[in-house]
């Protein structure tokens, strides 16, 4: 059965659909309750939720927003989360895909910024069609890499001295991270070097990684 992708307003969740949410993330043992999740979407600044169902089944979902940092357009992803079965792979792509969309309507002809925050290399494929993707395990990073980073725990609101801005970890204060919540399908593809980023992140926590990369305007075209 194909998958239908909606995406809409945070404002226009119904209670019966913050329950699935909720079950969902019960599931996968990502932790997010009707409270919590009802919190984000109504006090947070958080505007846009992206579902993905099967059927009348809800297979994933992320709660996002659009806007600009320091006049930088970006994609800011929230907690998602998507369901452990057969074509979380698929799900995964197609909550990425529409936030794709959604952002050629707001930034038409502009590179964007996608941060977000992972707790595992899976995370890592989310961000599969976009560039300059940092953390990295090659290399240094630059100064201004380094800013993105601050920038994005600024804007997620977490204070200056859980951030470690050579590790791109939050350390966490005991509740469940707001992370894309993500179990590869194929983790024997996955980069080996990637679980080097993770040295040291307490899950259990809910320590995390910021992650941030580009998605190019003639990429963002593909998904209209």
């Amino acid at each position: 059965m194909a998958l239908d992708v909606t995406t809409k307003d945070c404002t226009a969740l119904s209670d019966s659909e913050l329950a699935e949410m909720a079950d969902l993330c019960a599931e996968t043992g990502a932790g997010h309750e009707v409270g919590t999740l009802s919190k984000i979407t109504e006090e947070d600044g958080w505007v846009l939720v992206t579902l993905v169902r099967e059927g009348n089944h809800l297979r994933g979902f992320s709660i996002s927003t659009l806007e600009r940092i320091g006049g930088t357009p970006a994609i800011i992803m929230g907690p998602a989360t998507v369901k452990r079965h057969s074509k979380r792979d698929a799900v995964l792509k197609a909550i990425v895909s529409d936030n794709f969309r959604r952002a050629l309507m707001a930034f038409p002809d502009e590179d964007v910024l996608m941060g977000a925050r992972i707790n595992s290399p899976a995370g890592f494929e989310a961000f599969r069609l976009l560039t300059d993707i940092v953390p990295r395990t090659e290399g240094k990073h630059s100064g201004e890499e380094r800013a993105w980073g601050r920038r994005l725990v600024k804007r997620y609101d977490v204070a200056a001295d859980r951030y470690d801005e050579h590790t791109f970890v939050i350390a966490g204060d005991g509740t469940s991270p707001l992370v894309i919540d993500h179990e590869s399908l194929k983790p024997e593809k996955l980069d080996p070097s990637l679980a080097e980023l993770f040295v040291g992140v307490d899950v259990d926590r809910g320590d995390c990684l910021v992650v941030c990369g580009w998605v190019m305007a003639e990429e963002l075209l593909k998904h209209g």
